[in-house]
């Protein structure tokens, strides 16, 4: 359970889910930015073994951990979020620290012009013979 969100969490860059998972998924996903940081294929071998998807390891070694580089530690940050109607569990956002996120495209709140109403198309003039 906890692999499959924090590869998740490696592919969509966010994820939410209650407090509690995003604790217990937040050691494992910094393990591996850990191993992805070194880099060798000892480690790349050691991250396959645990995440066992090929393509999430890729992504990890190639965009997650060149971008944490600088860190020596938490990347990761877990947000509160309100409690689940159903059964009334603290809700959070599991996401990573420095990685840049596409942010949501807004929409403007100016009032849009008015729709320009076409005119009739005039009948067409007879062809001069």
């Amino acid at each position: 359970m906890l692999t499959n969100l924090v590869c998740s969490l490696i592919k969509h860059k966010r994820v939410t889910t209650t407090l509690a998972k995003a604790k217990a998924a937040r050691s494992v996903a910094e393990k591996m930015v850990t191993l992805g940081k070194s880099g060798t294929l000892h480690d790349r071998r050691r991250a396959s073994a645990r995440l066992h998807q090929e393509d999430i390891v890729k992504i990890l070694f190639s965009e997650i951990a060149p971008s944490q580089k600088d860190r020596r530690g938490g990347y990761t940050r877990i947000v509160k979020l309100s409690q689940r109607q159903g059964d009334a569990s603290q809700g959070a956002i599991l996401e990573w620290v420095d990685l840049s996120t596409t942010p949501v495209p807004t929409t403007d709140t100016k009032p849009s012009e008015p729709a320009k109403t076409e005119a009739p198309a005039a009948p067409e003039a007879k062809a001069k013979e």
